[in-house]
């Protein structure tokens, strides 16, 4: 298995689940807020060139067609994750020390890149993060879906409307994330160049 992180640093598999992961998300996002518009949670409504869908009904539409794309692609990309032992390569061990140390370094913009084989401590553990923000999205998104089907699932969060407010602020988080992610991107150039040629 050490073999083949040699050849690539990031699989063929890897590079389309990514690809068809950022449009899936895109499109929730985009048509998440305009959904938003329609029954806003705070005083303040997203600018609609940046909403999909046209209309309510439109962007429920393309937000279910883009939680399948989503769902089947996810599924992928966790399964052959744990398959092939990258998860456990590129995420593990942790290191509290480490991460202070690295934290340390960000901030004072002293955190190099220059082998993009291995994750820097932040790096895992932003990973790790989104993984589980992604889970407080489905399962917050399951109880607005389909509310009277998960009745369980609708009281551990705390009634409807409380999983509304859970699945904003874990789309906010999701949305921080992918910001600060295309920041370090155009910082290192050659990440992209990774997750478009494997190398």
């Amino acid at each position: 298995m050490k073999a083949s992180y040699n050849k690539s640093l990031h699989p063929m598999w890897l590079r389309c689940c990514h690809w068809v992961n950022a449009v899936a998300i895109a499109g929730m996002l985009f048509s998440g807020w305009r959904i938003y518009n329609a029954s806003p949670l705070f005083p303040f409504n997203f600018p609609t060139q940046f909403t999909l869908g046209g209309w309510l009904g439109g962007a429920l539409q393309w937000h279910f067609a883009m939680m399948w794309v989503l769902t089947i692609n996810g599924t992928i990309y966790v399964s052959l994750g744990l398959t092939t032992g990258r998860f456990q390569h590129k995420f593990f061990p942790l290191s509290w020390p480490k991460l202070k140390d690295d934290l340390s370094r960000v901030l004072r913009g002293r955190l190099h890149h220059d082998d993009l084989n291995h994750y820097n401590m932040v790096q895992k553990m932003a990973y790790l993060l989104i993984l589980l923000d992604s889970v407080g999205l489905v399962l917050s998104g399951m109880v607005l879906w389909k509310s009277v089907q998960f009745p369980l699932l609708r009281t551990l969060f705390g009634g409807y409307e409380t999983a509304r407010y859970i699945h904003f602020l874990c789309m906010g988080a999701m949305t921080l994330f992918i910001v600060v992610h295309l920041l370090m991107v155009l910082l290192v150039p050659r990440t992209l160049l990774a997750m478009l040629r494997g190398r």
